[in-house]
């Protein structure tokens, strides 16, 4: 097959898309990275574009659409020549504004998109603990940064160092029910893939290979699913920040991933000063990491949220068909004790587990 720039070929309405929309901490980062290394599959550079959340593309004409996609997306996410005949990307901003992916659908009416759902009594705890760990939250305890949300909506207490400040509105990000429904209302249910990461963490590999026949795609022969982006903590706060979120002065000193979100062009080439401040920003980074604590929902939190999010659970259930009252759970407990860690130490014994019985079954005789 020809190998060609894909952003001379890609902007055909019969072009193969798929868009991994959300929602955030549901597993969209591992399942991105099991696509991207399918032989079948170009994956966007970085992961995560935002780029029709960012640009509301809505009110321009057909050729412009093109024009534009072609220069500012293609051009800067998926630069690298490619022979897949699948494109794809995974930016989780999309779920929350459904009515900006229509462009996608007009310059790519084979769209498809892929949707991760789960509890919100555990999806914000993480979404939470990511935020802090990439610079764009301050405030440590889950429960005080909850109770921010009203002044935030107001454009007060959001920290200087946040990119992004509508991921710090904790009650509309958990109301998954909504937008999933907006979505499907969207782009039609035929179009998605809707998962819940309970089903993932549990058995990914299942998830996997349905995702494959959902997008047209061979089994790749994966046996192994790792885990990405876990839940992860750090010593000294304002370094972290720095590190992760540097002034716009000193944003090539940033990952590259947010260089290039950034960046209204192509990257520029860096010289030995700039790779050797890259190399020096990756030892910080990991002297600076520590684990992350198991994350405790005060009751009086947890009953806003279970009042907030009842009914929109319940709506969720009814569009997938499938029974989440168990979301709903309190076990009768003093704290709702969640630790991201210990399901994903769950799902390792687990894999561990069949691979060894997989061995097994190998060398028994006949």
């Amino acid at each position: 097959m020809q190998v060609l720039p894909t952003s001379a070929i890609d902007v055909r309405e019969d072009a193969r898309w798929a868009f991994i929309v959300g929602a955030p901490r549901c597993g969209t980062t591992s399942l991105s990275r099991y696509l991207a290394s399918h032989p079948d599959v170009c994956f966007s550079r970085p992961k995560e574009s935002h780029y029709f959340a960012q640009a509301d593309l809505r009110g321009l004409s057909d050729r412009t659409l093109r024009l534009r996609v072609q220069r500012e997306y293609l051009a800067r996410f998926f630069s690298q020549p490619r022979s897949s005949p699948v494109l794809a990307e995974g930016s989780v901003t999309y779920i929350y504004v459904p009515e900006q992916v229509e462009p996608i659908l007009r310059l790519w009416p084979q769209a498809k998109f892929v949707i991760g759902v789960r509890s919100p009594f555990t999806m914000l705890p993480s979404l939470h603990q990511r935020l802090c760990y990439i610079g764009d939250e301050t405030e440590r305890d889950f429960s005080r940064a909850w109770n921010l949300v009203a002044e935030r909506r107001e454009g007060r207490s959001i920290p200087r160092s946040c990119v992004a400040p509508r991921w710090l509105d904790y009650w509309e990000a958990g109301r998954l029910g909504k937008y999933v429904e907006q979505f499907l209302d969207t782009v039609g249910r035929d179009r998605c893939f809707v998962y819940l990461f309970d089903d993932f963490i549990s058995d990914p590999a299942r998830v996997y290979s349905k995702l494959l026949t959902f997008l047209d795609l061979p089994d790749d022969g994966r046996l192994d699913y790792p885990t990405h982006r876990d839940s992860r903590d750090y010593k000294i706060g304002w370094l972290q920040r720095a590190v992760m979120r540097p002034p716009q002065s000193l944003v090539m000193l940033a990952s590259k991933g947010y260089r290039r979100v950034l960046s209204a062009g192509p990257e520029p080439e860096l010289g030995w000063v700039g790779k050797a401040a890259l190399a020096a920003r990756e030892r910080i980074l990991a002297w600076n990491m520590a684990p992350a604590p198991a994350i405790r929902i005060e009751p009086e939190i947890r009953s806003q949220m279970t009042a907030m999010f009842k009914d929109d659970i319940a709506r969720l259930g009814e569009l997938l068909n499938r029974d989440l009252s168990s979301w709903l759970d309190d076990q009768g407990s003093l704290f709702a004790d969640f630790s991201e860690h210990r399901l994903r130490a769950e799902r390792r014994k687990r894999l561990v587990r069949q691979v060894s019985a997989a061995k097994g079954s190998a060398a028994l005789p006949g």
